[in-house]
């Protein structure tokens, strides 16, 4: 019989269909199932204790329910904060997102990067330990943004978004002293590819935006690699822990994923 457990995928909102996307792409017909923690979003103005505390407690609840194979914490807050609770609270794969400035230090030209989060993850001893690891010869600038997050859920309920405002935003990094030097911004939040092409216009000719989805994608079709898989599936269902009206509205952005059911934990 064909293995059906599903790869299961979390974040607090939507920004985790952009590693969703290029996972199914990898591997067609995954079942899978994504969480959103409406309940809870955002996370990225939440205390740190605050987020310790909720995601591995509500990713064992999602464990229990669904039996996933292997679960990606498609968050980088989430990642940032309780990657390591959550590894040791569960006994199976977990994959977490982290800001992409490994990639980032590779291809910088000027050794200036901009790292665009939410505040929360900006702020975070892990990103200090990347950019001390991979990114020691580069100037890396910092920039929190919860209204970006905000940007991103709008754009996929189908609301238009000012273009000013993603100016104004990235002015949150090049505005800081030696910030006219930045070549590359690393994505580090998985919302903010959702809205790329916004902020590529909004940014100077020549910026480049990474974020890590590929890499991530590539990492869960190598821990699944040789897995039973059913002939025919690739649907998926999204779970809201808060399922009102606003997650309803987002029923045609979830069927482009092939999320096609939803349903409430």
């Amino acid at each position: 019989m064909a293995d059906t457990r599903p790869i299961l995928f979390f974040d607090s909102g939507v920004g985790g269909l952009s590693v969703l996307g290029p996972t199914r792409a990898l591997l067609p017909n995954a079942p899978f199932v994504y969480v959103a923690d409406s309940a809870g979003f955002p996370y990225g103005t939440k205390s740190e204790r605050e987020i310790a505390v909720r995601v591995p407690a509500l990713l064992g609840r999602l464990a229990e329910r669904y039996r996933p194979r292997l679960i990606v914490i498609a968050c980088n807050t989430a990642s940032t904060i309780a990657l390591a609770d959550v590894r040791a609270a569960l006994d199976l794969p977990i994959v977490g997102t982290v800001p992409a400035i490994k990639p980032a230090a590779e291809i910088s030209v000027t050794r200036t990067i901009g790292v665009l989060g939410t505040e929360a993850t900006v702020r975070q001893p892990y990103v200090d330990d990347l950019a001390a690891r991979f990114a020691a010869d580069c100037i890396v600038l910092r920039y929190g943004s919860a209204e970006l997050v905000q940007l991103a859920e709008a754009k996929l309920h189908g609301r238009a978004t000012d273009p000013a405002r993603y100016a104004a935003i990235l002015h949150g990094l090049f505005g800081q002293p030696g910030g006219a030097n930045i070549d590359t911004i690393v994505n580090a939040c998985t919302h903010f590819p959702l809205v790329a092409e916004e902020l590529t216009a909004a940014a100077p000719p020549g910026v480049r935006f990474i974020d890590g989805s590929a890499g991530i994608a590539r990492r869960v079709a190598h821990l699944t690699q040789g897995q039973d898989w059913p002939e025919h599936s690739g649907a998926g269902v999204a779970v809201f822990t808060r399922l009102d009206p606003e997650a309803e509205a987002l029923t045609p952005a979830l069927a482009h994923f092939g999320l096609h059911t939803l349903e409430a934990l």
